[in-house]
């Protein structure tokens, strides 16, 4: 989410700039009319006087297109047109196109009109779409009345993510375009995040983020990097391509008139995933800016355009990211190590974003996301409401929290997201200078959580290219490593600004490991501790376990011992089993061990499509992946060990989560769980 502050390019200057954020809109239908939330520091900003940073005497080449006055946009005023629809794990009625249409037949009738199902997502819900929109009551009618068929899981309003913008003035950027790294106050200045150092160690080579955005354009700082990519907007009028879906991930300009998108004014394009991709990745030459990550590679996936981009075309970009199967895409070879999504809005996660972001999490993919611009808890927008995040909120130039960007408990950490409204303040990067299509390369200055999260996505991307660490991992190391916010921020601005040199001097592995005993005693096979892991036979079913769905304990000879276990998945559709309990990790550690038995009607012999994790969560720390199974490991029980020294003498959650893409079905058997 962000907020630009005003261009500098090799050609002439576009008549002022466009963005103040991306904004998810479209709470819950019962609640208020719905309209765009304050982001990027521009609904805060209300009663300050702004003014495009235009040339004297320019003119807005569109009519009705305005670059210099917040422009309130939501698409969703008028109602929905297109609705989620997830069908319950097993529905006989769900396996057929007619079985379907049968939960929303009625429902469509009743509320007058015609429903098609339009296409399958990722997870396995279907998009249908209405020949009208519905609003206010008719809507929550229609989804209520589909939601009661009994084999619907749940309904939600595929709701349009849209940007609002604002301009802030500011004066021109000095001069020479290539000298510009003296500006990048949030990589090397004093409140910064402490970057160069952390050059010595890697400079991201290796390392894939995937950039979930307007796109991208063609620009000096940023094509050596670029690398694959996919559009994902499934609207055409929408895309501005002439399509829908493809291949190219260019940004073909966000600009709309005033009467579009709930407008009553137009607006510039943003160029924004541009922006967030020099901060990123931008190559270090001897031009322009430099990124945080500047030998990573930017995968750019377009999900916003013209008046916004569908919650079902971003859950699909982030199965897709993470190495995840999308109906009717081809497959990603290149699976992202790290996901950006600068962009957000009100409201609380739902089940749709929360299972895409769960499935990249389980493929080893860190979802790094914008805390949002309201000055509210982030808590109360998404996705930095959602589980399995790192949400990152903004700091200024003088390291006090950024007086737009959101704070509290869902925040867990920080980075240099800027304030325009001084000279300097904000975060350089790169853009396009056109105000509707592309015209050529240039730089702004944006304010917004939108800018500080891809200093965090950058930093995520050095840790990859180090070596291999879960996302958990990642999370827990930025946030053991960050530093006291340099200024203020009583709300809570999680573990602190984010340090890059020390993140990634924890994070590189060179601690030595320590010299054998050259002649060690046998070691006795370790006891069980009684009483740390609860019926870890499952003997006694479900006792001491919680699990979704409800009924993953089995009984009969499949069990390694006794005549019960844990079965997880075995679907052959795509769907998420959890098993966990509480424990308390004996004060001298302790070695968790289990026996997993893997079962799958794959037949690949080289894509991991189905896993099983094992998982500690720990608190304020995040959830660590301690084990990781897959259909490549079907056979016969394995015992397997873990160490539990990290979490000596803690109260933590022992999880085991079971992943099943849309292929064949694999089953995962857990049995004998114990802490010796």
């Amino acid at each position: 989410m962000a907020n630009i502050n005003e261009v500098r390019a090799t050609g002439p200057r576009r008549a002022g700039a466009a963005l103040a954020a991306a904004v998810l809109t479209g709470t819950a239908l019962a609640s208020a009319p719905l309209t765009a939330g304050a982001v990027d520091g521009a609904a805060e900003s209300k009663g300050t006087e702004t003014k495009a940073a235009e040339s004297k005497g320019a003119a807005s080449p569109l009519h009705g297109l305005v670059a210099a006055q917040d422009v309130q946009v939501d698409p969703n005023a008028d109602g929905y047109d297109q609705f989620i629809v997830t069908y319950k794990e097993g529905a006989s009625a769900a396996a057929t196109e007619k079985g379907r249409a049968q939960a929303w037949g009625q429902a469509a009738r009743e509320a007058g009109v015609s429903v098609q199902e339009k296409r399958q997502m990722a997870t396995g819900a279907r998009v249908v779409t209405a020949d009208k929109k519905l609003q206010g009551e008719d809507a929550e009618a229609f989804m209520r009345q589909v939601e009661a068929d009994p084999s619907v899981e749940s309904v939600e309003p595929d709701v349009m993510m849209t940007i609002n913008r604002e301009d802030s003035s500011a004066s021109p950027l000095l001069e020479p375009q290539d000298s510009l790294y003296d500006q990048l106050w949030g990589l090397h200045g004093e409140n910064g995040m402490n970057v160069p150092p952390a050059w010595d160690k890697t400079t991201g080579e290796g390392a894939t983020v995937a950039v979930l955005d307007t796109g991208i354009v063609s620009h000096p700082d940023l094509d050596p990097n670029v690398q694959g990519g996919y559009d994902f907007i499934s609207r055409a009028e929408g895309a501005r391509d002439g399509d829908g879906r493809d291949s190219d991930p260019q940004d073909e300009g966000d600009w709309f008139q005033g009467g579009e998108c709930g407008s009553g004014t137009g607006s510039g394009s943003s160029w924004h995933g541009t922006h967030v991709a020099g901060t990123v990745a931008a190559a270090t030459d001897s031009e322009g800016v430099v990124g945080v990550a500047p030998d990573a590679t930017i995968q750019p996936v377009r999900v916003l355009g013209k008046c916004g981009g569908s919650l079902s075309d971003i859950t699909d970009a982030i199965i897709w990211s993470a190495g995840g199967d999308v109906p009717g895409v081809p497959r990603n070879e290149n699976p992202a190590d790290v996901i950006n999504m600068s962009l957000g809005g009100g409201g609380m996660c739902g089940s749709t974003y929360q299972q895409a972001i769960d499935f990249a999490v389980q493929q080893g993919t860190s979802v790094v996301v914008a805390a949002g611009n309201e000055n509210q808890p982030a808590a109360n927008v998404r996705p930095a409401s959602c589980d399995n995040v790192i949400t990152v909120g903004a700091t200024d130039k003088s390291g006090n929290r950024s007086y737009f960007s959101n704070y509290g408990d869902a925040v867990d950490v920080a980075a240099p997201g800027g304030d325009t409204r001084t000279q300097g303040g904000g975060i350089l990067s790169t853009v396009d200078t056109g105000q509707t299509s592309p015209q050529g390369p240039g730089h702004a200055e944006y304010q917004g959580t939108s800018m500080a999260t891809p200093h965090v996505a950058g930093v995520a991307a050095l840790m990859a290219a180090q070596g291999q660490l879960s996302p958990a991992e990642v999370e827990a190391k930025l946030k053991e490593n960050a530093r006291p916010i340099p200024g203020e921020c009583p709300e809570g601005c999680g573990a602190g600004l984010v340090d890059a040199a020390a993140t990634l001097g924890a994070s590189d592995g060179t601690d030595p490991e320590p010299t054998p005993d050259p002649d060690p005693e046998p070691t006795p096979d370790p006891e069980p501790v009684d009483g740390v892991v609860t019926n870890g036979g499952f003997e006694q079913g479900t006792e001491g376990w919680t699990g979704n769905p409800a009924d993953f304990v089995a009984e009969g000879d499949q069990a390694l011992s006794g005549t019960h276990f844990a079965e997880l998945n075995g679907q052959g559709r795509s769907n998420t089993a959890v098993i966990e309990q509480e424990i308390q990790v004996p004060e001298e550690g302790g070695q968790l061990s289990y026996n997993v038995q893997v079962d799958t009607e794959e037949t690949t012999q080289y894509s991991e499509r189905d896993t099983l994790r094992v998982q500690v969560k720990d608190g304020y720390f995040g959830t660590y992946t301690l084990g990781s199974h897959s259909n490549l490991d079907a056979g016969d029980y394995s015992s397997e060990s873990v160490d539990l020294s990290n979490f000596a003498g803690k109260t933590v959650t022992l999880r085991f989560v079971g992943q099943e893409d849309y292929f064949d079905a694999t089953t995962f058997r857990v049995d004998d769980v114990a802490v010796n």
